[in-house]
């Protein structure tokens, strides 16, 4: 891991993955695909997604990408949660000409209550924001409504679907996006950024 970033919260930080960290991404990774998904979908369609897309030599390869960050936020020196974010494929109803995707964004359900979903999500529009990307999207399961709803808070919008094949199952994404900021403005965004880390949001 490199990169440390602490936050308001002397317990909480967030670390930049690199291809040695899939060992400890892939069984983190896993787990939270399966607390959130298992009880909504067949066991067959989980088992095949998490063989196939979810295995240690395919993070392995995603790490090495070069458009693709994964960080990695802990709590008490626990591994809590982690982000994807790319810059290659976006979907073609984006429109703007930087555009990064939050591919996934995810905490352990036992975690929650402590809004660390939150500082991932500061962290990943820093992140973009800094680099000069101008949109934000992601795609996010049409049925997941607590997914939804924190997206909604965050400003993110809906602007189109696409598929997604989880096994067997052809379900659909809903695609939402954020418009962000120049780095002028930056200044602003990030006292709003620890205001809401700070109030639990």
């Amino acid at each position: 891991m490199e990169n440390q970033a602490t936050l308001p919260n002397n317990e909480v930080k967030i670390t930049t993955a690199t291809i040695a960290g899939a060992k400890l991404l892939t069984p983190l990774a896993i787990k939270i695909f399966c607390d959130t998904f298992a009880q909504y979908n067949r066991p067959e369609d989980m088992d095949h997604y998490v063989t196939h897309e979810m295995n240690q030599a395919k993070l392995e390869s995603e790490l090495a990408e070069p458009d693709n960050v994964f960080f990695i936020i802990w709590y008490q020196e626990i591994a809590v949660g982690y982000a994807k974010l790319r810059t290659i494929n976006p979907d073609k109803g984006v429109v703007a000409l930087r555009p990064i995707e939050i591919e996934r964004l995810y905490v352990l359900h036992q975690y929650h209550n402590l809004k660390l979903g939150a500082a991932l999500m500061t962290h990943c529009l820093h992140f973009a924001t800094t680099r000069n990307h101008d949109w934000v999207w992601l795609g996010v399961w049409e049925h997941n409504f607590k997914a939804i709803q924190f997206y909604n808070k965050w400003g993110f919008t809906p602007f189109g679907t696409h598929p997604f094949l989880l096994g067997t199952d052809l379900q659909t994404d809903i695609l939402m996006q954020k418009s962000l900021p120049h780095k002028s403005s930056l200044q602003n965004r990030f006292v709003l950024s620890y205001c809401l880390f700070k109030k639990g949001c």
